[in-house]
């Protein structure tokens, strides 16, 4: 005799810039150009205590905003 457990898995079909409304392509759940993904969670000290927010920025987009930053990011090869 069988015994089948049903379970629920999650696959990212769709990516969608939220800076630009550009969408990136997903094949197999896997993104196919590069993304910024940012999921973070608020802390104390801060006005936004127990807030989650997440977002993604297509590589055009990222550039962009990184270009407006006063101190350049640390980037490492």
């Amino acid at each position: 005799m069988r015994q089948y457990q049903l379970k629920e898995t999650k696959e990212i079909n769709k990516i969608v810039c939220n800076q630009c409304g550009k969408e990136i392509e997903v094949s197999g759940g896997t993104p196919r150009a590069g993304v910024f993904s940012v999921d973070y969670a608020w802390g104390y000290f801060s006005d936004k205590d127990g807030e989650r927010h997440s977002f993604d920025l297509c590589e055009s987009c990222y550039d962009k905003l990184l270009a407006s930053f006063k101190l350049p990011a640390d980037i490492e090869e």
